[in-house]
């Protein structure tokens, strides 16, 4: 398993606005999403993960254990209620998320020293980069 824990600050952003397009989102939230720099937290206790995904306008925690389904709502997101599974692929860390959208998800990896996240829903696959935080 890589070493994912830590604190990541984003570097890139490619296909946010059709990720978020295909999970019904508002043009004025896509807007203000586009313009946001947000920071990752990974934690893990045992065998459960908390990843904080924050900004300066909306926040987003999830937890979960690896292989257990859990019921997740993706309140500031899209306000959905989705079932979810978390399972590692290799050195992905993968969700799998059922509900109302088809094909929706997330993996995250570490490559050259950095954290790797995609989100994809319904076709439309958003690419997010992150660098370590100099300051944790």
């Amino acid at each position: 398993m890589p070493a994912l824990c830590d604190t990541w600050d984003i570097m890139s952003n490619v296909n946010l606005e059709g990720y978020m397009t295909a999970l019904g989102i508002s043009p004025c939230l896509r807007k203000l999403a586009l313009t946001l720099k947000v920071k990752k937290v990974i934690e893990q206790q045992g065998d459960q993960y908390t990843i904080k995904t924050t900004s300066k306008v909306k926040n987003y925690t999830i937890a979960f254990r690896v292989g257990q389904e859990f019921e997740e709502f993706t309140k500031g997101l899209d306000n959905r209620r989705v079932k979810s599974m978390v399972t590692w692929e290799g050195n992905k860390l993968v969700c799998e998320q059922i509900g109302e959208k088809k094909n929706r998800g997330w993996a995250h990896w570490i490559e050259e020293d950095k954290l790797h996240l995609e989100l994809y829903c319904e076709g439309e696959v958003c690419k997010q980069i992150f660098k370590k935080n100099a300051n944790e």
